[in-house]
């Protein structure tokens, strides 16, 4: 089942710590806020992805199936 990572931009406050767990994903602005690789990944990425999502402090990434 492919996924996709969802960020919620209101939330977020641009602690950049996604982008240091899954840099595959996702890349940090000039500001430092996450720009999110919309590509659907699959179960190879996902343990990544459960984990920039469980890390984010603002709480908002979320996984999504694709």
């Amino acid at each position: 089942m492919k996924r996709t990572l969802k960020l919620d931009m209101i939330a977020c406050d641009g602690h950049g710590i996604c982008a240091e767990v899954f840099p595959e994903r996702i890349r940090l602005d000039d500001w430092g806020y996450p720009i999110i690789d919309a590509a659907p990944f699959d179960h190879a990425e996902l343990d990544h992805a459960k984990r920039a999502v469980t890390m984010c402090p603002a709480l908002a990434l979320r996984l999504e199936r694709a």
